[in-house]
């Protein structure tokens, strides 16, 4: 037999064993790629967006795995923020360098430029994006997709997208799309906050509804997977989970990122990042954790419950400082509106502490941080009026329905 093709053969078997030993119930799109030979990129000198969340069911990187492929030639890497190899911390500038592991040239996408040139697309012929998202539209990896695909248009490079699970499903949908003005790295697409769509699934929407700069389209393809049902959050998937940044440790923590990181932007109440709760946790100083949890839990939020903690940040908002607050409890994921909870907590706290506004402690410059996370600032300035949750539901859900029927099309799954 061919050498490469045994190569070959033994790569797609390693990953077949690997998906029965974990119980895999949802094979990705790179492992489908890999079962059909990598057919895609054969002959081709192919460029790889990726980090350490491109595994297969054995924990093995897509990067070592197409560097060992055979057929095709792996000539670039593409660092989105944190790195390729998840070196760098949230927000910190990544450098150009070269992988010590396969000798590849590894270029930054998340430092003095966001977006691929064409000095770096230059000899690459398909472009590869295989990276875990979190379902949030503020969490910057699919800004980087975006960024991508426009790149990848403009030099005439194809395109091409490892569609992985989003793990918070693809049913729910909440919070109202950007608005044009509010357009940033945080919220780059005019796509609601939970978007309800896979990276492959926003790939097809953004690109065929012209949502790329000077609405040009690239030439894409998207890889799917087998066995993903919208109903699915990760945890039901049986594959392995891998921190896509150093707050989202767990395969559940997805879900509460929503939960508090719209208000961890004004970094005046601590949301539990510098603890071991990022994104679960509410709390500071002027807090009386038994008031706010009962307050909290009295307004009976489905799917919610609110116990009273007591903790010291190691680092970041309230650090080395004794804060009180409560922990979120997810008992009914499906229930729970995960992203209207910091409104929740921001309106019984107003009710408690009324001298503690929260957008007069926070430096000038993080209500703009805000706003751009939120989409617009109208729900800030409709929130801060009376500080009553009710006053903004309808605003922040106003674009679910709507962007439902509209993706509907572009949805590959059930």
């Amino acid at each position: 037999m061919n050498p490469e093709k045994l190569k070959v053969m033994m790569v797609m078997l390693l990953i077949t064993a690997g998906s029965m030993a974990f119980g895999q119930r949802v094979r990705t799109g790179m492992e489908n790629l890999a079962a059909r030979n990598f057919d895609l990129l054969r002959g081709k000198r192919v460029g790889l967006i990726t980090n350490p969340t491109g595994i297969d069911s054995r924990f093995r990187s897509v990067v070592d795995l197409m560097h060992q492929a055979g057929g095709f030639e792996l000539v670039a890497l593409f660092g989105p923020e944190h790195g390729v190899r998840g070196d760098h911390a949230a927000g910190d500038y990544v450098e150009n360098f070269t992988d010590p592991a396969t000798g590849i040239p590894v270029f930054s996408i998340y430092g003095k430029t966001r977006k691929p040139t064409p000095e770096m697309l230059q000899g690459i012929d398909v472009l590869v994006y295989d990276i875990q998202d979190i379902g949030s539209r503020s969490y910057t990896y699919i800004s980087t997709l975006g960024l991508a695909m426009e790149a990848a248009a403009e030099s005439n490079t194809a395109f091409v997208v490892l569609d992985r699970p989003n793990p918070l499903g693809g049913l729910k949908i909440e919070g109202l799309i950007t608005e044009p003005e509010f357009v940033s790295f945080v919220s780059q697409f005019p796509i609601p906050y939970l978007h309800g769509l896979t990276v492959g699934e926003l790939a097809r929407f953004i690109n065929e509804e012209g949502l790329l700069g000077n609405g040009v389209q690239c030439d894409l393809t998207v890889i799917p997977m087998k066995g993903w049902k919208r109903k699915m959050t990760f945890n039901e998937t049986g594959l392995p989970w891998v921190m896509t940044s150093p707050h989202i440790p767990h395969e559940y923590s997805p879900w509460f990122y929503p939960v508090s990181g719209i208000l961890g932007e004004l970094y005046v109440m601590s949301i539990g990042v510098g603890y071991t709760l990022p994104f679960q946790l509410f709390a500071a100083e002027w807090v009386d954790a038994e008031l706010l949890a009962g307050n909290l839990n009295g307004l009976g939020l489905p799917g919610l419950v609110f116990r009273p903690v007591h903790y010291t940040p190691y680092y970041s908002v309230s650090r080395g400082t004794m804060i009180h607050g409560v922990q979120v409890h997810i008992t009914n994921y499906r229930q729970a509106n995960l992203s209207l909870v910091q409104f929740y907590v921001l309106q019984e706290c107003h009710k408690l502490w009324p001298d503690k506004n929260v957008f007069e402690l926070c430096e000038p410059s993080r209500l703009d941080m805000f706003d751009k996370v939120c989409g617009s600032d109208k729900v800030r300035k409709a929130f801060s009026r009376r500080f009553l949750v009710s006053d903004i539901s309808q605003l922040w859900m106003k674009d679910s329905e709507d962007f439902r029927k509209k993706t509907a099309k572009y949805r590959m799954y059930r």
